[in-house]
């Protein structure tokens, strides 16, 4: 399910990148495939609870998970949004050139961090999943600057605000899926610590 998540901001970045139409509607078809492994996933847990009531670290495991397949669900969602966007960015506009430059970066640190937040779920590796919390101001800064670059060129060229506006919600979506995979990462410390890390409390 993470794997398909990593493959859908990737199709999404590509979509944009290319201009095509055609590309953003597979990303599309393909979330459809994670909503999927979510209601299993679902299904699957509510059956282990039921059956072996487990408790201590199998329980925190079960509640990780739960809460791991929502947030793996609304990245995929958010790369679709981002893929929706295609049609706007497609558009090449000097003023924004800077800022659309940026959602590559974007897309990558997310993607980034999401792997490394299933790595250390897969391994119960704490340290690993506390990188990722680190992680998240790099993506945030990178957003500030490209909503730094949409609201010059809306100020400057109103007439075209909505050009603007696809290019602050594409950075915006990308920065929702840095921030829904550090979600996972403190997931995973409290799966593996039994302490909750949430809201930032770990810094």
């Amino acid at each position: 399910m993470g794997g398909r998540c990593e493959q859908l901001i990737a199709d999404a970045l590509a979509a944009i990148d290319a201009g095509d139409p055609s590309l953003a509607e597979a990303v599309d078809v393909a979330d459809r495939r994670i909503d999927a492994d979510e209601l299993a996933i679902d299904d699957l847990a509510v059956r282990i609870l039921a059956v072996r009531s487990p408790v201590g670290r199998d329980l925190r495991l079960l509640v990780t998970v739960l809460k791991v397949v929502v947030d793996l669900e609304r990245i995929g969602d958010e790369a679709v949004n981002v893929a929706e966007r295609t049609a706007l960015l497609a558009a090449d506009v000097e003023g924004l050139r800077p800022g659309r430059a940026l959602l590559p970066e974007m897309g990558r640190l997310g993607a980034e961090m999401l792997r490394l937040a299933l790595d250390a779920l897969m391994a119960e590796d704490a340290a690993l999943a506390e990188t990722v919390l680190e992680r998240d101001d790099e993506v945030d800064a990178l957003h500030e600057r490209v909503l730094g670059v949409a609201t010059g060129f809306m100020a400057a060229h109103p007439h075209q605000a909505e050009l603007a506006m696809g290019l602050s919600s594409a950075s915006k979506y990308l920065e929702r899926i840095a921030d829904l995979a550090t979600n996972i990462a403190e997931m995973v410390v409290f799966m593996v610590r039994g302490v909750d890390v949430r809201h930032g409390s770990y810094r």
